[in-house]
């Protein structure tokens, strides 16, 4: 299509990503590796724009790494119900410990809780008369050390019974129990009735290993169950870490995937996630072990959590369910009648009206509207058992009848051959080497246009390449998802898998998103995501590469219809830099060189990690387009808030329709050209331009390397 005049600039934002493999300067660089060339063609004519589906790029979240009890459940007593020890009594009581020694307090479960779905309560019997000072009690530690900060208010809820009145003294402290934050003293009269006991604690200190502590200077037997401390300032009140879920938010997610994962099957069905036993009062949730990754949740965070979360974030919920089928046992499909009938409540109880029989548990829980679920999972990486074609047939034709609009998702895969059973959607999953994933971006070209499009839930470098999540992994992601964008006309979804680790419990490495008690920062994955957020329901432009080098190079072109963002993203997974050649047609406005910035992201070697002493070791910077680019950086237009940015020196050359960049660019590198123009607006294309009017954009100077064709290994067990 041809250019027209047009009264009004547009702005380019570009973005580069670049490491280096280690040397000291751009001139040493320039000189062992010699310069590539490449030209790169985008196509931004209407009658090859293509809109991007509007969930395209989403999150996925599991219950791996303690991700939500001890992560983004605000939650701070870990193992409240004193459940964790399993039914029979008396159990081990894990964390939770005693002050005091056995001459003076004896503890132990017992099966006397009010509450009929988690029978155990803790028996605390002070024996002696004169108790030492502080007195003798129990204490809780948390999920590694409780986040005490100056100011702050906490909620305190427990229940306690006592034959005899008695004071409890109830304290914020240190981890030794030597620094008080904040503490009050509550009567307990002496009934043999259970008692809700609430208080407010306000912390006059900051202390990041704190710990909850119970304790009384009389001699006697009080009963404890269900002690809870929450922060006051929960997102939206609802229970969340808020800092982590900015973290989420940042990510732009159109949908969420929940609760799992390995967590959803169980490594046996008697641990599986229940969606029935994780709602209704969180005092008579009996939560659960989760044997796949090895630790216990009080299901706090449950179904209900869930669907609340997917409302706070804007996003989708796929609710994915056990289907009869856990690691090591299975359900025949001619008994899997139950199974089918409590999925069927699980969608009653998302979407029913406020007085059906499930729609009414979550009105009463505070949420009289339905939850808009209109994906569903059956199953997780179960494809190839004895009994899940079976049992997948029950459900999808149950659900089919009840919830026709419901889109229902297969295990199989089917980018390379079609199903055998009907589906609207089917799961692909990917944990590879980073050379391997880079190789993949071109994976669905060769899927059928007919059929269920492709779910790809799980996707990941991981391994050797990987480490804690480094540069060299996110760049092979981000190769990865430009042949998404270009094939989703068959691919609808796609998550990063996992999105969340507590850095105390590093069961599955690496991950998006690195958290403790009070710090978190994103690893390169994470912040690769965030350049693909504005991809969901943008329109698609073809892109070509002409290049010895093409088979190190990758690249995507955007635009947005209702905006003047447009952006150009080109990775280049090779060790030679390449002077690279932009053109661009069917574009129709001018470009505002002097209004174009970008943000730089560099690292000194592939493998650098962020960290809490490091979180921003691939700095950011934000600079003018036109510019010399210091050694080993990266750059983005426009740059996200929560990055460091640093202005550069400008090289202006005015306004023109063609550009000419000079960017002294070395190695592999992510280049992300975000330009906010102007198309016009032809049904669906987009009113915003990309590089220049009409004719031809030139130039960044980036890095290239060895085509690198592997062929795909065995998947890997993902979470």
């Amino acid at each position: 299509m041809g250019s027209r005049e047009s009264s009004f600039m547009s702005t380019i934002f570009f973005f580069l990503l670049l490491f280096s493999l280690g040397c000291k300067c751009i001139a040493s660089e320039l000189h062992l590796h010699a310069t590539q060339t490449a030209v790169l063609k985008v196509d931004a004519s209407p009658q090859l724009a293509r809109q991007i589906p509007d969930t395209l790029f989403g999150i996925f979240f599991e219950e791996i790494n303690h991700a939500g009890a001890g992560g983004i459940w605000a939650e701070l007593v870990s193992n409240r119900g004193f459940e964790a020890g399993g039914p029979h009594t008396p159990s081990n009581i894990d964390p939770w410990s005693i002050i005091g020694d056995d001459s003076s307090i004896f503890v132990a479960t017992d099966r006397t809780s009010c509450f009929s779905r988690n029978t155990v309560a803790l028996r605390m019997e002070v024996l002696c008369d004169n108790c030492p000072a502080g007195g003798v009690g129990i204490y809780n530690p948390g999920f590694w050390g409780m986040n005490i900060e100056d100011g702050k208010t906490y909620n305190l809820v427990m229940y306690v019974k006592s034959p005899e009145t008695v004071e409890l003294t109830v304290s914020l402290t240190s981890s030794d129990g030597s620094q008080n934050l904040a503490s009050t003293t509550i009567p307990v009269s002496g009934v043999s009735n259970w008692t809700k006991l609430e208080q407010k604690l306000v912390a006059q200190g900051t202390n990041r290993t704190s710990r909850l502590q119970i304790t009384t200077n009389k001699k006697g037997v009080v009963w404890f169950d269900q002690v809870s401390l929450m922060p006051a300032d929960t997102y939206k009140g609802h229970g969340f870490r808020t800092e982590l879920i900015s973290m989420m938010l940042d990510l732009k997610p159109r949908f969420l995937r929940f609760p799992g994962g390995c967590f959803v099957e169980g490594e046996w069905l008697r641990n599986a996630f229940r969606w029935r036993e994780s709602i209704g009062p969180w005092e008579e949730r009996p939560g659960h072990f989760g044997d796949v990754w090895h630790y216990w949740t009080d299901d706090g965070l449950g179904y209900y959590e869930f669907l609340q979360l997917s409302e706070d974030l804007g996003a989708a919920p796929i609710w994915v369910f056990n289907n009869g089928i856990s690691h090591n046992d299975e359900v025949d499909t001619a008994a899997i009648a139950p199974f089918v009938k409590d999925v069927l409540d699980s969608l009653e109880f998302a979407r029913g009206s406020a007085d059906s029989t499930w729609g009414s548990v979550r009105a009463a829980m505070g949420h009289p509207e339905p939850f808009p679920v209109k994906y569903v999972a059956i199953g997780n990486e179960d494809c190839g058992k004895k009994f899940y074609r079976g049992n997948y047939l029950k459900f999808y034709n149950a659900i089919r009848e009840a919830y026709p609009d419901i889109q229902m998702i297969s295990n199989c895969d089917a980018s390379s051959s079609p199903l055998d059973h009907p589906a609207d959607l089917y799961d692909f999953h990917v944990y590879t080497d980073s050379k391997t994933l880079f190789s993949m971006k071109n994976t669905f070209d060769r899927s059928s246009r007919n059929g269920p499009k492709a779910f790809v839930s799980e996707y990941a470098v991981w391994r050797s390449d990987a480490g804690r999540g480094s540069l060299l992994a996110s760049l092979a992601e981000a190769a990865f998802l430009t042949g998404l964008e270009k094939n989703s006309d068959v691919v609808q979804m796609a998550s990063y898998a996992p999105l969340f680790v507590n850095n105390n419990d590093q069961t599955w490495n690496p991950d998006a998103i690195v958290f403790n008690s009070w710090q978190q920062y994103g690893t390169p994955s994470y912040w690769m995501q965030t350049l693909f957020g504005e991809s969901s329901g943008a329109i698609f432009h073809p892109v070509t590469i002409t290049s010895s080098y093409s088979g190190s190079l990758a690249a995507s072109a955007i635009t947005w219809q209702d905006s003047e963002n447009s952006f150009l993203r080109i990775i280049n997974f090779g060790s030679d830099p390449v002077s690279l050649t932009i053109s661009a047609t069917g574009l129709q406005a001018r470009v505002n060189a002097l209004g174009s910035t970008a943000t730089v992201l560099t690292s000194s070697n592939v493998m650098d990690e962020n960290s809490f002493s490091n979180p921003n070791k691939q700095s950011r910077c934000k600079s003018r387009l036109f510019l010399t680019l210091s050694p080993h950086s990266i750059l983005r237009l426009p740059s996200p808030n929560s990055w460091q940015r640093c202005e550069a020196a400008t090289q202006a050359h005015g306004y023109d329709l063609s550009l000419s960049l000079s960017l002294s660019l070395s190695f592999s590198s992510l280049e992300r050209f975000p330009p906010a123009s102007s198309l016009p607006a032809p049904a669906p294309a987009p009113s915003p331009a990309s590089l220049a009017a009409g004719s031809a954009a030139s130039s960044p100077t980036a890095p290239a390397a060895p085509p690198h064709r592997l062929a795909l290994p065995p998947k890997a067990s993902p979470p």
